[in-house]
């Protein structure tokens, strides 16, 4: 069976009562984790080089374990929120049926109530930012409580996701600086096209299931043609990261130092196979890495 739930020892060796809600969060698949938070390390990264930040060394650290944190919390209480919207249908797809919403190991009265108990745990973290960064939080809140309703009304769910998760690159720069700017707003845009290109590679594992369940997805739309529009979206999301760069540093060649992450998207163009499952899910992974070497690309700046 091809499924996406990872047999971690560390998760395996938890109580019994206890493991189920490590699948539920995620834990044993952290990627998500990682591509929520780094369009807010890039943002706060970048932000540390504009004239508005009066950001010490160790308040810059505290910002990024304070986002780190709250991207594990925001992450897993989405992927709850997904499988109660799902539930239903992850019994019909191959790769989710083993979810233990979907397989019945936890009800849904636990879910909800572990749900609420993140979201707890979420808001006490936002509180500890400024005014502007809180009502962005409670507002991409939203986006993440109406994203499984997308798959269900629109082919598009996957720009939809875009909104969703690239919120952390305006609210590390308003962490900071306590406003909104330019760089932010393509940070945001750049990281739109980002998702809108990886979660469509992502949605290919699943196109023959999602034919049967009646769920919508770019994969479905574009089909053998997704390679063209995956390379439009990197495309895109190249031009607009590399312009929130040179903005940021005032310098054009300042672009240069991110042109190793950028080779990542390339890669991924190059050695997709749209039509297997572990290539689809290989290559998905892979920007994690691109995530990565962006960021580092930002503190190098």
């Amino acid at each position: 069976m091809f499924t996406d739930i990872r047999k971690w020892k560390v998760i395996e060796s938890l109580p019994s009562k206890i493991r189920p809600y490590a699948y539920l969060m995620r834990l044993d698949r952290p990627i998500g984790t990682y591509l929520l938070l780094f369009p807010a390390l890039w943002s706060i990264s970048l932000s540390y080089l504009t004239t508005e930040s009066s950001l010490s060394g160790l308040g810059f650290i505290a910002l990024i374990i304070l986002f780190s944190v709250g991207a594990l919390i925001m992450r897993s209480a989405g992927c709850i929120i997904n499988d109660i919207w799902d539930r239903n249908l992850d019994q019909k797809v191959e790769r989710t049926r083993e979810r233990p919403l979907a397989s019945g190991v936890i009800s849904l009265k636990q879910a909800v109530g572990f749900l609420t108990i993140l979201l707890c745990l979420g808001a006490l973290i936002l509180f500890q930012l400024n005014a502007l960064t809180i009502v962005l939080g409670f507002l991409s809140l939203v986006f993440v409580i109406a994203y499984p309703a997308m798959k269900r009304i629109t082919w598009w769910p996957q720009a939809f996701l875009g909104l969703t998760f690239n919120f952390g690159a305006l609210m590390g720069w308003t962490a900071v600086t306590g406003e909104l700017s330019i760089i932010p707003v393509l940070l945001y845009s750049g990281g739109f096209f980002w998702t809108l290109g990886y979660d469509t590679i992502y949605a290919h594992q699943d196109v023959e299931d999602d034919v049967m369940a009646g769920v919508k997805s770019t994969a479905r739309i574009f089909q053998e043609k997704s390679k063209i529009w995956v390379a439009g979206f990197y495309a895109l999301c190249t031009l607009l990261l590399l312009s929130a760069v040179i903005l940021a540093t005032g310098q054009i060649y300042s672009g240069l130092i991110a042109m190793p992450a950028f080779s990542i998207l390339l890669y991924q163009l190059f050695s997709w196979n749209l039509d297997s499952k572990p290539s689809s899910l290989a290559m998905f992974k892979a920007n994690a890495l691109f995530g990565g070497l962006f960021f580092l690309s930002c503190l190098c700046l």
